[in-house]
């Protein structure tokens, strides 16, 4: 066997093993990339869900709420007339937000929760108002009051929640709220505090 022979078949054998060799590590690299890929793909996927699960509880939340003040705000407008108040509507009304409510405690954010808690307390007044109303002599004032509370406070913190929810879903992104919004919270609870001494 010549020189030239021996260098041909190990050139052969060399170029088999590293083309196998080659091969090897390119398959290894392509693989990586797809579990790679398939790895962000699924991880996306994750977060869309988790973002439309807490879109659809950010809607349930603004519209219970929503539903709550505008049944207790009716129920006084019925009552002021004279008209007889199905109470039926207004704790179906309390009831729906008090489920939503208890879901969203176990999902939102801390400031989210502190909005939506205050609010929930403010809610939970206003059903006071409602169950309070006279059917005395001092009806106005008492009227005026409720009114005032559903149209105003109530209504400011509903507001509140709903630019809250869409803030935090990235829809609604104001300037300043992250200033203004502590503001407001303590308007609220203020305003809360003050009817809750006038009802007791």
């Amino acid at each position: 066997m010549d020189v030239t022979t021996l260098a041909v078949a190990l050139i052969g054998v060399g170029g088999t093993l590293g083309g196998t060799l080659g091969g090897a590590l390119l398959s290894q690299r392509v693989t990586r990339e797809q579990n790679r890929r398939a790895d962000r793909e699924r991880a996306e996927d994750r977060h869309d869900r988790a973002q439309e699960a807490r879109r659809d509880l950010y809607a349930r939340l603004n519209t219970t709420a929503r539903a709550y003040r505008v049944a207790a705000r009716d129920a006084v407008d019925a009552a002021e007339r004279g008209e007889s108040v199905e109470p039926a509507v207004l704790d179906a009304a309390k009831e729906a937000w008090a489920e939503q409510y208890s879901l969203a405690q176990m999902a939102l954010p801390k400031d989210v929760h502190q909005i939506a808690s205050t609010l929930n307390r403010a809610l939970g007044v206003g059903y006071s108002v409602v169950k309070q109303l006279p059917s005395g002599p001092d009806q106005a004032e008492a009227y005026d009051r409720a009114k005032e509370w559903f149209s105003g406070p109530l209504s400011d913190g509903v507001y509140l929640l709903r630019v809250t929810l869409r803030h935090d879903l990235g829809v609604e992104v104001q300037p300043g709220f992250a200033h203004t919004r502590p503001q407001m919270l303590s308007a609220l609870d203020s305003e809360r505090r003050s009817l809750e001494r006038l009802l007791a």
